[in-house]
Parts: C-alpha cells; structure tokens; sequence
C-alpha cells in the first residue's frame, strides 16, 4: 500500500460476517490492489459478531500488514450497516470504499470508484453487470430498487450493491446523524450534491453462502422505507380516504338496492358485507402495523442505547489521524 502523502487518501471500509473461507483470499487481494495505488490507503475490517475464525484472521492481517489494516470486532452482530458506520468512525481516507468480503464484488474494482470520486462526486455508485445471483435475489433487488427510488426521489439503479465511494464531507455528515436505523446508500445520497454510478463486474460466492436470506431480505426493505422516509404514512392517507369513498359508495348501493328489491334481497347479500368487512379489517391491521413500525423506531431512537459495542481493536493505520467528524 502506497504512503505517498501527497496525493489523496483512501479508507476502505469492510463489513466482515462469518467469511472465514473467503477472507484470507479478499485480504490478499485488497492489499494488492491498494498496493498498486498512487493514492496513501488503509483497509479496515469491521467484524460483525461472526462466530467462525474471522476475527482471528482479522488480527492476523493486522500483524502481517502493520501500518495498513485495522480491525474491528464487535461483542455481537449488529448487522450490516451499523459495522460500516463503526468503519466510517474510524476512517481517516479523504475519499472512503465500502465493499463487502464475500469477493462477488471484486477489489480490482476499488481504483476505478477511487478515480470517479477524484472527479468531484459526492457518492459514486455501482451498477452490477451481468449479476450472478439467483432470479429471487434479482426480482427482490428490483423491486427495492424502485421502491427506494420512489420513496426518496434519488435516482439509482442498484442500491442494493455495497461497493460504493463516499467523500469525506459526506461520511462526516453520516457520522452526524443519530438514528439507530438507517440505510447507508440511502443517507449518503440525502447530503450529495454530485452522484454519479459505474458499472461494475460481478462474481458468483466462491465459497459459504448469503447472508440475506428471505426474511432479512424482507426485514431491510421495511428498515429502508420507516428509517429514510414518510412515504408510506402519506401512501396509506390516500388509501385509507379511497377505502372509505369506496365504503360509503358501497352502503349506498345496498340501501338503494334494499329500496329497490326488498328486504330479501339484503338477507342474500350478508356473505358479501362479511368479505367487505375482513377487507376493512386486514387495511385497519396493515395501518397499524406499519405505524407501529415507524413507533418502535422512535422509541429505539428515544432510549439512545450506543449503536455498537466494540470488543477489540487490532493493527494500526498509517494515515494522519483526523481532529474532527464534522463537516
């Protein structure tokens, strides 16, 4: 890894969970990538409570690239975002990459978003090619992706890719936001004034298996929309006005229709009024629950317990540590 000082400086950001049988390769990989770099680099692994040998590994890298590596072990796992923001803390680069270590995403990548971001881009996303993940994770990605887009009004084709770049004012302003539940990609792109995205190459998991399965899948998609947005209390004000234009037009019906063809006609229509009734019920039921969502995360923000607790620290970097995280 480079320690020319007079060019800009660059802090790799990497959540590590249970990546054992992978690691040691994405460690060797990434440093000869920084290696080959102009820019002064630092590798920071953030390990998210794994219980197999990847903290062990951490330290080991931390002692054979002194001056490089620093590593990060928390008591527990607390998911994925929160390692990263644990990673950002101690970041010192000008421009930070977060990637994530199961080498779908190849460092070899890392220099380009680094050339990008020179441009003067706040965020530079990434865009997989030709992905090699399963038609599930395709459509579900898909659809988070328009829904995100949606939601936030920021424009992005693949939000769900953690090889991104962020500039120092911005992972400042991160480092300044106090929720406990956020999405990275999301926040980073609400303090940007310059984004641009790139594509980028995309392998199949060499080894272990995805840390997403289908309920976390669906877990994120409900963290992004309660953390990052109102959307979807506004979204259920309209529905909830239409439900209940469609309830009086719908009584309406029935009492001209009694008027018309007698109270007979009303005794057959009862299994009609139980089915509008569960419709009634289960909207009543979504409300409450997504409003329950959005109160659950005001009382996690309201008790301010620490996002993270760190267990141990390895290695050191040889990057000037900064004075301040504010912008």
């Amino acid at each position: 890894m480079n320690t020319n000082t007079d060019k800009s400086t660059i802090s790799v950001v990497v959540p590590v969970f249970n990546e054992e049988e992978c690691l040691e390769e994405f460690i060797e990989r990434t440093a000869g990538v920084l290696g080959g770099m102009e820019e002064t680099s630092e590798l920071i692994l953030v390990d998210d409570g794994s219980n197999d040998a990847s903290p062990a590994i951490i330290g080991r890298a931390a002692e054979k690239y002194g001056g490089y590596i620093v590593g990060i072990v928390f008591n527990r796992n607390y998911g994925q975002h929160r390692a990263i923001l644990a990673g950002f803390a101690e970041a010192r680069g000008d421009i930070v990459i977060t990637l994530d270590a199961d080498l779908q995403n190849p460092p070899e990548e890392i220099p380009r978003l680094a050339a990008k971001a020179r441009e003067g881009y706040d965020v530079v996303g990434t865009v997989r090619v030709d992905r090699r993940d399963t038609c599930f994770r395709k459509l579900f990605s898909w659809i988070i992706n328009r829904m995100t887009a949606q939601a936030t009004g920021v424009r992005m084709r693949d939000y769900g890719c953690m090889l991104r770049a962020y500039s120092r004012p911005v992972v400042n302003a991160i480092l300044q936001c106090p929720e406990r539940s956020t999405f990275i990609p999301v926040l980073a792109n609400t303090f940007a004034n310059r984004t641009a995205e790139i594509e980028v190459s995309h392998s199949e998991r060499t080894s272990g298996e995805s840390k997403y399965g289908f309920t976390k899948l669906v877990n994120l998609q409900f963290d992004l929309l309660s953390s990052m947005t109102t959307f979807p209390l506004r979204l259920l004000s309209f529905i909830g006005a239409i439900i209940s234009m469609m309830g009086i037009g719908f009584g309406t019906l029935l009492l001209v229709l009694r008027l018309i063809l007698g109270p007979e006609w009303a005794v057959g229509g009862v299994f009609t009024l139980f089915a509008i009734l569960f419709f009634f019920v289960g909207a009543q039921f979504i409300a409450m629950g997504l409003l329950g969502e959005y109160i659950g995360r005001i009382y996690l923000d309201v008790r301010a317990r620490p996002r993270y607790f760190i267990r141990e620290r390895v290695g050191r970097s040889s990057l000037p540590e900064r004075t301040g995280k504010k912008i």
